[in-house]
């Protein structure tokens, strides 16, 4: 019983220097807007950001890079694939909007 405890034990350095990486990111997101950055670079290096810091928090503080495999799988695949479904669907939208502007015309 107290090895298994023992094994559950992590260092509080390793939550005190990923508290700071995440306070780092959030001054970097805080910058992009500081500095006016605009367009696709600006969205980009946004969510950039925020999925390092969710990657971030998921991985520590909700303990999944100590959880087996399957486990992580169950939990982090589904939405990993509900993204790239919706990137797809972004992709086609532009195709369906052509299709329609020029069947129907430019009304739209």
């Amino acid at each position: 019983m107290t090895s298994h405890a023992q094994a559950q034990l992590h260092p509080i350095r390793i939550y005190l220097m990923i508290w700071a990486l995440l306070f780092v990111l959030s001054l970097f997101s805080y910058l992009v807007d500081y500095f006016h950055v605009e367009g696709a670079l600006r969205w980009s290096l946004i969510i950039l950001l925020m999925l390092g810091k969710a990657s971030l928090i998921v991985a520590v503080f909700m303990h999944m890079a100590w959880e087996r495999l399957a486990l992580v799988l169950v939990i982090l695949l589904p939405p990993a694939l509900l993204l790239m479904f919706v990137g797809m669907m972004v992709l086609q939208s532009d195709y369906t909007l052509a299709i329609r502007s020029a069947f129907f015309g430019t009304g739209l």
